[in-house]
């Protein structure tokens, strides 16, 4: 090796499957990293001196995909054995030291609880050639203590809490990330203000259950506060959350919502079943009517409001009347857009050993009926936008057939994915080259059950301090945000929602 070769840094790469918890974890995996010195590789590196695994565990074949991924990077490995390969998330928390017994080239095993291990234990393990597992059983720091390499310019996550105290009989997540911890209000508007120092302009409130926030300091309107808070945050245009739970979703939260004006009418709010005994098998501590009154309030006082939503299939001992009462909901709600997964058996959790597993091909033939119900409702719902002007938050990879149709692509106000003409002089608007992070304005012109498109001329483009960093190629970085981290024990295992851990 040259002495060049010898003292250039070593590059890294992360995969990231699963929930938005993991994409804002793999953002701390970057900047932890680059923090220790290693750079990222670039998309044509199929080489890189580091490759971390952020894993998922919510799914049937989490396990699957990951021996798969490890095994095709086994012939990598004995051509370039410099190369250390890390498993963290969700199926590490799980599976622990058995990683290493199935693949025994991995180098490092990581927790959820101890992200900020990672470099230490990379260098460990080449020190001694040996595989280095590390898995505790509660939080070392809170991970918004670790630096963060955000992966967009214009828009980012914000923990409110990580963990969560609710026991859903499908979900394995809550005992691989531990009961709820909360950050305190000021550390969390820290976070906020300091992305937005950078150019960010919309910002996603990021928990388990995020209106249970405040369980730990003992304010059950806690949620509600910091929305109103985010408000008063100059230059922050757009404040999300996700997701919350129906049986802690206060008027209150509504109300914050509807009276600040930066909040986003757009809310995420999962169903899972609309039959009150599937809920109930579930340990869903609300039904049907509980869940569709919160809908019906937060259209009161939001008629653009567009709800997004969760749904499982074929839970075990579900019934033909079961599910057509699903279904029946489903149409009574009018989503804008629902997530739909068919049950997966967890080992671990009450739900796999209970009677009534359903047959796969009964399973496979309700979950067709219910993507054609939720198509057909989200179409007709999406029409009704045609003609109307949008707000649109430029972004970057929403569009995949936007090179070839000349488009761009991003998220209107209520969340709603816009493909939109850039005009007659191709990608300029009135204030010049229309970037990712940069606001357009447009009409709606056609309408599909997943997306609008906009084809005439945009009605206006805002240029932005986003759109700037995105032109010259910076991303956000935020160091740790210091808080009042809570007193942690060890996490009693509880499950968690079955689209991910921030899902519920």
């Amino acid at each position: 090796m040259t002495t060049a070769a010898a003292s250039s840094p070593r590059t890294y790469q992360v995969r990231t499957y699963g929930c938005q918890m993991n994409v804002h974890d793999s953002e701390r995996i970057s900047g932890l990293l680059e923090g220790a010195g290693y750079v990222r590789a670039t998309e044509a590196d199929d080489n890189p001196d580091v490759v971390v695994f952020n894993t998922c565990a919510v799914r049937e074949n989490a396990d699957n995909r990951l021996y798969g991924n490890l095994g095709h990077l086994r012939p990598v490995k004995a051509r370039h054995p410099e190369m250390q390969i890390a498993v963290g998330g969700c199926l590490a928390q799980k599976d622990r030291g058995e990683i290493v017994r199935k693949a025994p080239w991995v180098d490092v095993v990581f927790g959820t609880h101890n992200i900020g291990s990672l470099p230490v234990l990379l260098e460990r393990a080449r020190h001694n050639s040996a595989a280095e597992v590390e898995i505790l059983e509660s939080l070392d720091v809170f991970p918004s203590t670790l630096p963060t390499r955000r992966e967009s310019t214009y828009a980012g996550w914000v923990s409110i809490s990580v963990g969560c105290n609710n026991t859903c009989t499908f979900c394995i997540v809550p005992s691989l990330r531990g009961k709820e911890k909360d950050r305190r209000p000021g550390d969390i508007l820290s976070e906020v203000r300091a992305l937005v120092d950078e150019g960010v302009l919309e910002v996603t409130l990021l928990g388990q259950n995020v209106n249970s926030y405040g369980v730990e300091f003992g304010d059950r309107l806690a949620f509600g506060k910091l929305l109103r808070a985010c408000g008063d945050v100059e230059g922050l245009e757009r404040v999300r959350f996700t997701s919350p739970h129906p049986k802690d979703f206060t008027d209150d939260v509504i109300a914050a919502m509807a009276e600040t004006p930066n909040v986003c009418h757009s809310l995420h709010m999962p169903l899972q079943s609309g039959s009150d005994d599937v809920l109930r098998a579930m340990r869903r501590s609300y039904r049907a009517e509980r869940y569709l009154g919160i809908i019906e309030k937060v259209r009161a006082a939001m008629p653009d409001a567009a709800i997004t939503t969760d749904i499982i299939v074929g839970f075990p001992g579900e019934t033909e009347a079961d599910f057509e009462r699903t279904l029946d909901v489903v149409r009574e709600a009018r989503f804008s857009s629902a997530f739909t997964f068919q049950y997966s058996k967890r080992p671990g959790t009450p739900a796999a050993t209970m009677d009534g597993q359903l047959p796969k091909q009964v399973v496979q033939e309700r979950y067709e009926r219910l993507i054609a119900c939720v198509e057909e409702i989200t179409w007709a719902e999406n029409r009704k936008l045609v003609g109307e002007t949008v707000e649109v938050l430029v972004a970057v990879g929403e569009g995949r057939k936007d090179e070839r149709t000349g488009r761009m692509s991003g998220r209107a106000r209520d969340g709603r994915l816009v493909h939109f003409a850039t005009g007659a002089n191709g990608q300029r608007g009135d204030a010049g080259l229309i970037r990712p992070g940069d606001v357009v304005h447009t009409t709606v012109t056609y309408a599909a059950p997943h997306h609008l498109n906009a084809d005439g001329e945009p009605l206006s483009h805002r240029r932005t301090r986003a759109g700037d960093a995105a032109e010259a190629g910076r991303a956000p970085r935020t160091p740790g945000v210091l808080l009042g981290l809570p007193t942690i024990g060890a996490p009693a295992a509880a499950p968690a929602p079955t689209t991910g851990c921030a899902a519920h």
